[in-house]
């Protein structure tokens, strides 16, 4: 008894699998992140963000400023390290996270 190289529900089934991968091929000329014709936020970020900034020279090298003083930090940062932090003064604008009496 002779059998055929290929039987039938095999050969349905390369059939499926060939027709499918053509169609899964043919998606790729349809993402817009590969098309030729569409628009690409190419570089974008960055130049928001050179038009967001005061001097564009600040993105490469930094600035110092004349009004800071480094021994009030200085301090800040010993007082948090040294477990002695100031309180802030109570300010009785709004009563937000305080606990008053219930209704």
């Amino acid at each position: 008894m002779k059998t055929a190289p290929f039987a039938p529900g095999r050969l349905c089934a390369a059939v499926v699998l060939a027709g499918g991968l053509c169609g899964l091929a043919a998606c790729a000329s349809m993402d817009p992140l590969t098309r030729d014709d569409v628009w690409r936020p190419t570089h974008i970020n960055e130049a928001n963000l050179e038009l967001q900034v005061a001097h564009p020279s600040d993105l490469t090298v930094g600035r110092g400023t004349l009004t800071a003083d480094g021994d009030t930090a200085a301090k800040a940062v010993d007082r948090l390290r040294n477990d002695k932090v100031k309180t802030l003064p109570s300010a009785s604008i709004s009563s937000v996270g305080q606990s008053g009496g219930g209704s």
